[in-house]
């Protein structure tokens, strides 16, 4: 349950908390917040002293049917704020929310530490063999298709089981390869219908199976705010009440858009199991 992120450890045997910043002007929720690189860069160090162990940045929309980027385009939205991060707050530990191996390649460069792929290597054949080179923990997620496409593919024979072939796979290939850091995280609201995000969450123990630490990413997603017929902004109570199932359930990291409050999460959830 420890991952090496250049030479430091980080501990999962206790839960930890990722914080999202989406560099995008059309994510679900927080799209088009942060205007300029100061803005990034006040929410960043805001989220540290709530208590944030690990910023996620993210310049490609991966909500359902986001419009597709360059990899230019990408590279361009996060490189400025990255270089600013790792200047400002050089011991934080950095992943960056990337398909594309060139991104990833131009992120590790300037200074982060672990790459998040939606795909698990799907959407580009050299990430893998980028990973094994750099030997930087990585975060592989379940979804089938594209953003774009993936409403589409909801069909699964069983939900669970089908989802822990795919990475029993995904885990052997990355293992040959070289990879060591392996990280996995099922993928709420990526090719899974509300219902479908239920079951997952409600069997997430399944996963630990895997012997791989499991990150789960449900902040303030349809599946709360369609539940609770409310949107993304009025979705913080709904999200703290899944991250305590999903905690209670095997969850290592859990990424947020709100760290304080997924913080005081973790310290209940630490308590209920001391106890």
């Amino acid at each position: 349950m420890t991952i090496n992120c250049k030479g430091r450890l980080l501990d999962l045997s206790t839960p930890k908390v990722m914080g999202v910043l989406n560099l995008t002007p059309d994510s679900f929720y927080d799209g088009g917040k942060f205007k300029n690189d100061k803005e990034a860069l006040e929410q960043v160090e805001k989220n540290i002293q709530d208590g944030m162990d690990i910023l996620d940045i993210g310049a490609y929309s991966s909500r359902p049917g986001a419009d597709h980027i360059s990899e230019e385009e990408e590279l361009k939205r996060q490189s400025s704020v990255l270089q600013q991060i790792t200047k400002e707050f050089p011991d934080l530990i950095i992943s960056i929310d990337t398909f594309r191996s060139e991104v990833a390649k131009a992120s590790i460069d300037q200074g982060a530490h672990i790459i998040n792929d939606i795909s698990a290597g799907n959407l580009d054949a050299n990430m893998m063999d980028f990973i094994a080179d750099s030997q930087v923990p990585y975060i592989m997620m379940h979804m089938r298709g594209t953003p774009q496409t993936m409403k589409s593919m909801t069909s699964y024979k069983h939900l669970v089981t089908d989802i822990i072939s795919y990475f029993s796979k995904k885990v052997l290939e990355a293992r040959a390869k070289g990879i060591n850091d392996l990280l996995i995280d099922p993928g709420f609201g990526f090719a899974k219908t509300i219902d479908q995000n239920f079951e997952l969450l409600n069997h997430l123990k399944a996963l630990k199976s895997l012997n791989l630490p499991i990150l789960s990413g449900i902040s303030r997603k349809s599946t709360i705010y369609k539940t609770l017929n409310i949107d993304a902004k009025e979705a913080l109570n709904g999200t703290t009440a899944l991250n305590m199932v999903a905690l209670m359930n095997g969850s290592s990291i859990l990424r947020v858009h709100d760290v304080l409050e997924a913080k005081q999460c973790i310290t209940l959830y630490q308590k209920l199991i001391e106890n």
